[in-house]
């Protein structure tokens, strides 16, 4: 409990100091959408900028939900420069009961680990676009040379030492190199440096060729307090089974929480991380998933249901009193969800998660069951609410329409709330409807060597899923004859305007005597 308070002060903290305060902070979701793709069950985890530590909890967090018989230990270590933010680390490890330890140091110059080759799991935020990194005390450094050294394209100085362009691939290099024989790194990183020139880019081929980078994802914008425009998360694995590098568009998953600022819920982040978990091979996940959505969909309409019902007698009431009963009764759908519940409690009972494909096929036959009804519970509470709506209109003094509208906006937010499950599971299985791993326009591209070599080794995800295209369901006839309405629409409108532009001119002149 205390480290969930610590978590959720230090979020506000950051939230409210900006630039300032997100210097250390990385927000949870994205944290959490970063382990639940490199999945660490235990060893050693690693983050070289570690900031107030969130990596590691997060990282304990994934291990006590989902360890299993095997040896489940996690031991942390971090690097931090500032010494008061080591202190808030060192703080959110002991409030979260995780083992490790926390050091000041300057990662570009000390390794007090002696990261080399060292880590099962890499997890870090480090800072985008450092300029004054040193280049004569970095070159020789194996975990920064060992796929290739950034450097000027002229022989640019500062104070007469010759610095690294930026130090982005420094902290590229420094994560695939920490790496042990079957060790997994997750990082953020700025979008330019998928796509970066020069000395980058021969490094960032090396590690490509070297087939360390299993997966790349492009975050929406504005999901970190400091940085507004989109980043990228970066995934190595060392032990990876193809040659082949995922690709992941994320930049339309998200939940806005105020107008400056979004996030992943946590079913965004589950289905996110049900791409990685198709790609390995792990069907079984994706139908407990979907079982999951079902479950937790079907108990909150159960548990609605009483408040519904009562609601319903109260709007029937009114209706019969103020002779608008011609509207179906609520309590018709009432009788629906029941139904509904039946099959799914049917389904759940029959179903066997070890046989993938039948399992898939009885959970998409129920998700077709569950489509007409929330859209008709809406439909039907919009038709009453413009009723009480017209009532209130023309009988203003009436109060009993209040609570009647505060009602049907409690059911609205019952039903919305019920209805989240089900599109999470008609977003899944519309995607992936043999519940097995394909790309999808948009979303994801599994790519291999010689489509990455054709983009010349770039790795930006938007480069590969590519983009959907919208059906507007027009003949081109109508696509012409919508246009040509529209030009003489922009015509009119443009005569219009020189008119007014006529009258503003001439009543000016007026009003200044010219005229």
């Amino acid at each position: 409990m205390f480290g969930k308070i610590y978590e959720y002060f230090l979020g506000k903290f950051a939230l409210s100091e900006g630039q300032g305060g997100g210097e250390f902070f990385t927000p949870n979701s994205v944290v959490r959408l970063m382990v639940e793709i490199i999945e660490p069950h235990h060893g050693k985890v690693f983050d070289p900028a570690c900031g107030s530590g969130g990596m590691f909890v997060q990282s304990g967090q994934f291990v006590r939900k989902r360890q299993h018989n095997e040896d489940a230990s996690l031991f942390v270590y971090g690097q931090e420069k500032t010494e008061e933010t080591v202190k808030l680390a060192k703080m959110n490890l002991a409030v979260n009961g995780l083992r490790g330890e926390i050091r000041q140091a300057n990662t570009y110059y000390e390794d007090p680990f002696q990261s080399f080759g060292q880590f099962d799991y890499v997890l870090a935020n480090p800072p985008f676009n450092v300029d004054d990194v040193t280049l004569a005390k970095v070159e020789k450094d194996p975990r920064f040379n060992t796929y290739g050294i950034p450097r000027n394209k002229t022989k640019n100085k500062k104070k007469g030492e010759e610095s690294c362009p930026n130090a982005n691939y420094l902290w590229i290099n420094l994560f695939a190199t920490s790496l042990n024989d079957k060790g997994r790194a997750a990082l953020v990183m700025a979008n330019s440096a998928s796509d970066a020139r020069h000395s980058e880019a021969a490094i960032r081929q090396t590690l490509i060729e070297h087939n360390l980078i299993y997966a790349m994802l492009t975050l929406p914008s504005n999901m970190f307090y400091t940085v507004t425009l989109p980043a990228t998360l970066w995934f190595f694995d060392k032990a990876k089974q193809d040659d082949k590098i995922l690709f992941i568009d994320a930049r339309n998953i998200f939940t806005p929480v105020d107008r400056a600022h979004r996030e992943f819920s946590h079913e965004q982040i589950l289905n996110i991380g049900m791409i990685s978990k198709l790609h390995r091979g792990d069907r079984a996940v994706f139908t407990a998933l979907v079982d999951t959505y079902f479950s937790k969909g079907m108990d909150t309409l159960m548990s609605s249901k009483s408040p519904i019902a009562e609601v319903a007698d109260r709007i029937k009431a009114w209706l019969k009193t103020n002779k608008a009963n011609e509207i179906p009764d609520l309590k018709e759908k009432l009788a629906v969800i029941d139904d509904l519940e039946k099959k799914a409690a049917a389904v759940k009972k029959n179903l066997n998660l070890a046989d993938i494909d039948a399992a898939n096929a009885a959970q998409k036959n129920l998700a077709k069951e569950f489509q007409p009804l929330f859209s008709d519970l809406h439909d039907l509470l919009k038709i009453i609410d413009k009723k009480v709506r017209k009532y209130e209109k023309d009988h203003p003094d009436k109060k009993e329409t209040r609570q009647l509208k505060e009602d049907l906006t409690r059911l609205h937010r019952e039903i919305k709330t019920a209805e989240s499950f089900f599109i999470h599971i008609h977003w899944l299985q519309e995607r992936f409807p043999h519940a097995a791993y394909e790309d999808v326009t948009g979303l994801c591209k599994l790519a291999g060597p010689d489509e990455i070599k054709e983009q010349d080794y770039s790795l930006n995800p938007g480069r590969y899923v590519g983009v959907v295209i919208e059906e507007d369901g027009k003949t081109e006839e109508e696509f012409i004859e919508d246009l040509i309405t529209l030009n003489d629409e922009l015509e009119k409108l443009n005569a219009e305007a020189k008119d007014l532009e006529k009258i503003i001119g001439h009543n000016i002149r007026q009003i200044t005597g010219v005229e």
